[in-house]
């Protein structure tokens, strides 16, 4: 649709929409230009109101914590969603599950978890994202992934309808799941075990110390580019890339993180194609030279 037809249908949503609105602030790599339309949902019945006036005549994205998104430079030809604070909240039901809204951080999740002295939760402190984006990717470190502490998932699809789904009713794989695009996810439930504060604590603090080690931290870049490689290889996607790969290669002002080569990273003001022709690079060059194809991580918005 265009601008003036869309200013039209949301007028009554006022300043939660914008049009022609500036993502570049939005993500971490700090690249990308403009979306069509940007909604700031207030509330579930808000929400539920605009995609049925969409009527699934638009693209739509959901953007979180922007911790792994690359966006490009053009104007995204639809409509980016930012569910607002209403969607944060966490809750403890009974003594051993919690209730989390999808734009909860992961990080905030782990320390509730914490105070409330329930174990499982600990790798969540070293995820950058939301749990949204954690369900959609089915996000993990240290051996733990999001399906091993997911009991349920609440969402709506894109015509507004609310549903519920079981975590035995998805199937979870390295990175993905099986769960449609056009679901909006809204909250989710999990389930941790009771032990004791400061031995979660202790492990908490473990990884945060193993993370900062080993991965940059405080610099414009978007987690891990690349999934690891199920098959083929017992190697580590970062071996792959430094085997494959001059680390010192840059595109503009993109270029590979000294400190984890898995990470890109914006040194200054690069572009979405600096970054796009970074990764195609390191792809590129890793497939000739190891016979394996990479896989993203990051979710590019184009």
């Amino acid at each position: 649709m265009q601008i003036s037809e869309l200013k039209n249908i949301l007028k009554e949503f006022g300043a939660n929409v914008r049009y022609e609105h500036d993502l570049k602030k939005k993500n971490w790599f700090n690249i990308g230009g403009k979306t069509k339309v940007f909604y700031k949902a207030d509330n579930l019945k808000e929400l539920v109101n605009l995609l049925k006036k969409l009527n699934k005549k638009e693209k739509i994205f959901v953007l979180g914590a922007g911790s792994n998104t690359l966006i490009k430079d053009e104007l995204f030809d639809g409509v980016v969603i930012k569910l607002s604070k209403n969607f944060n909240n966490i809750s403890l039901l009974g003594e051993n599950t919690i209730i989390a809204g999808s734009a909860v951080l992961d990080k905030s999740l782990s320390d509730f978890a914490m105070k409330n002295d329930l174990t499982g939760f600990e790798f969540l402190s070293c995820i950058p994202g939301t749990i949204g984006g954690g369900i959609r990717m089915n996000a993990g470190c240290f051996g733990k992934e999001f399906k091993d502490i997911l009991l349920s998932i609440q969402a709506i699809d894109k015509s507004g309808k609310v549903i519920s789904i079981p975590s035995k009713d998805i199937k979870f794989e390295y990175r993905k799941s099986n769960l449609s695009d056009d679901l909006i996810f809204l909250s989710a439930s999990f389930k941790g075990v009771k032990d004791d504060y400061a031995k979660i604590k202790e492990n908490t603090d473990k990884l945060k110390l193993e993370k900062e080690k080993n991965q940059p931290t405080k610099i414009k870049t978007s987690g891990s580019t690349f999934k690891n490689p199920t098959s083929q290889t017992q190697k580590k996607v970062w071996e792959l890339i430094k085997e494959s790969v001059p680390l010192d290669k840059s595109f503009g002002d993109a270029c590979i993180s000294k400190k984890h080569c898995n990470f890109f990273v914006n040194k200054g003001d690069a572009k979405f194609e600096d970054m796009k022709k970074l990764i195609d690079f390191v792809a590129k060059n890793v497939l000739e030279k190891t016979g394996i194809s990479l896989e993203k991580e990051i979710k590019i918005l184009e």
